[in-house]
């Protein structure tokens, strides 16, 4: 078509599409959810599927994120928010300031993040735990930035690297990934690279900028927390990282054991993410809730609570498996993975350069996560030996970077830091993008090893 090669007309006809995705999301404000499935029509349309086929692969790929990733979204919303409203959180973030002492407070505050941040989205700890940084600054003495920028590289770390989070979670499904190795692997790569881009980098760059919050917000939400029949650390830790646990000894089941074992059976569905997630939801039914006085109605009630802020996400990632798909039925995916097959580029670095563009240009690491997996997923059954779980770590360490004015999270952090745009980007904009390129530097050198 217009005198080009099939090949050469897919890939154009993707990039049109991509940019115009960008487009809708940043310059007219349409919902990625309505901005995904436009723009899947449209390059269902234009490559040249039959009418017939558009609608049915937009619905397979929907469908088929939904059926897993749906279900773990609403179980871990449900457990964040039973640790939120327990004092779990709070207790994890107390005992290690008083652990560390008030000169090393701001690793801290980076591990309390690390931890508490595994179950829970981004912007959920955050607004958890944004009052404790506000105290712990008040009673330390140390700057805010100091102690903030260690906080949010713990709780950003997590969320582009470690699943249970909804990215690399969806990453997984598309790969084809094992969870276990994803959760092991990504927990070497996110905690150096949250030290060196939270409490390191934090430290210097409060030199130049200490912060001041907003007395009016201190008023608001650093007033002392309540010490009351909150649960013990060992007990939250427990609860939050039993899933972990669970999914992690399913792997070593998998590796250790002969298939057809009778443990690694019963391994392989106790350590599935549903049935992991479901148990420690379980588990903080009582420890976060009956345990602590609350009644069967307060935790209907919580547990009601926690979904509706979900329901947006939900639909993104239930689009961007449409999307998705639409790229590999029309055989754009495949053409993108003949190209990096023979331009020789390595399929980590690839994932890595499709997430990071992608992000800089939507300002969203979920589209980021979904769109770039749906591109570089080709190049795994054509390149042999591809590590799948360093590609999902790489398309999620990608996804973060080089956070901006199109990204709600930058302004989250601007406002209640009472920094200016400028001061937000030399902070937070900054320490994304070191998050994003240490992260990929550590996923090189493992790759070496794995």
């Amino acid at each position: 078509m217009f005198g080009l090669s099939h090949d050469t007309y897919l890939l154009l006809d993707a990039l049109v599409t991509i940019i115009g995705l960008i487009l809708l999301i940043t310059r007219f404000k349409i919902h990625p959810f309505l901005a995904l499935i436009i723009a899947a029509g449209f390059l269902g349309l234009t490559s040249g599927m039959p009418v017939a086929q558009i609608v049915k692969a937009f619905q397979d790929g929907f469908g088929g994120v939904l059926g897993f990733v749906g279900i773990i979204l609403a179980l871990g919303t449900m457990l964040g928010k039973m640790m939120a409203e327990s004092g779990g959180a709070d207790q994890i973030a107390r005992t290690l300031i008083d652990a560390f002492g008030e000169r090393r407070v701001h690793w801290a505050m980076m591990l309390a993040a690390f931890l508490v941040g595994i179950p829970l989205f981004f912007e959920i700890g955050f607004i958890l735990l944004i009052p404790l940084v506000f105290i712990v600054a008040r009673r330390s003495g140390v700057s805010l930035i100091k102690i903030g920028i260690p906080l949010l590289a713990g709780l950003s770390a997590v969320h582009g690297l470690v699943p249970p989070h909804p990215g690399p979670l969806l990453a997984i499904g598309v790969f084809g990934a094992d969870i276990g190795k994803t959760i092991l692997y990504g927990l070497i790569v996110a905690l150096p690279t949250a030290a060196i881009a939270g409490p390191l980098f934090g430290a210097w760059i409060a030199r130049v900028i200490p912060g001041s919050p907003s007395e009016e917000l201190v008023a608001q939400i650093a007033h002392e927390p309540e010490t009351g029949n909150l649960p013990s650390f060992g007990i939250t830790l427990l609860t939050v990282l039993l899933p972990v646990f669970l999914m992690l000894l399913k792997t070593f089941a998998d590796v250790l054991l002969p298939d057809g074992h009778a443990f690694r059976a019963w391994m392989d569905m106790i350590g599935h993410p549903i049935t992991a997630l479901l148990l420690a939801l379980l588990l903080a039914l009582y420890t976060f809730g009956y345990a602590r006085g609350f009644g069967s109605q307060k935790i209907l009630k919580l547990l009601d609570q926690s979904l509706a802020p979900t329901a947006a996400i939900v639909m993104i990632i239930g689009a961007g498996g449409g999307f998705k798909q639409m790229l590999v039925a029309s055989g754009v995916g495949d053409v993108i993975g003949h190209l990096a097959v023979q331009a020789q580029i390595s399929p980590i670095l690839l994932a890595w350069l499709v997430a990071a563009v992608i992000r800089i240009a939507t300002g969203s690491a979920t589209v980021a996560t979904i769109t770039g997996a749906g591109i570089v997923v080709p190049v795994v059954g054509m390149i042999p030996g591809v590590n799948r779980e360093l590609l999902v770590l790489a398309t999620g360490a990608g996804s973060l970077i080089l956070s901006h004015v199109n990204d709600a999270g930058f302004w989250l952090v601007k406002q209640y830091f009472n920094m200016s745009v400028a001061e937000t980007f030399k902070t937070w904009t900054a320490m994304e993008t070191i998050l994003s390129v240490v992260g990929l530097v550590f996923i090189l050198l493992l790759s070496l090893v794995v």
